[in-house]
């Protein structure tokens, strides 16, 4: 009988593959600009986010005092969920991006195209297509 939590049917090629560094060095460019491109857009979410959050702290600051009594603003714990989702989540993504482009470009720069190398399955997923 096969135990379900030791064989759970993805071989070892299925995380990382192995082929020859001069098969890999074409498609680390590409791998890494892609990602660089998603960081860019991650990181211009956050700033549009971070500059529509202070737009509204500053109309609410410039209303009369009786005005913002009736307006009220939003509870901090409402505050702080949305700055979990559209700050802290996203930048936690691009770190783990960062991590991947430093990967690559590990590969890339400690090789020789002769070597034998451990590719990731991104790269892999990027390759076959």
């Amino acid at each position: 009988m096969v135990d379900p939590i030791i064989h759970n049917g993805f071989s070892f090629s299925a995380v990382a593959e192995h082929r020859k560094a001069a098969e890999v060095y074409p498609f680390i460019e590409a791998y890494v600009a892609k990602k660089e491109q998603e960081i860019a857009e991650i990181e211009q979410m956050v700033e549009r986010y971070e500059k529509r959050r202070l737009m509204e702290e500053r109309a609410y600051q410039s209303m009369s005092t009786l005005r913002r009594m009736l307006t009220g603003k939003k509870p901090d714990h409402h505050l702080a969920v949305e700055y979990i989702h559209f700050v802290r989540k996203p930048m936690e993504k691009v770190r783990m991006l960062r991590q991947e482009i430093e990967k690559a470009r590990s590969i890339q720069n400690s090789s020789a195209p002769t070597d034998i190398v451990s590719v990731p399955f991104e790269l892999v997923s990027d390759m076959n297509n």
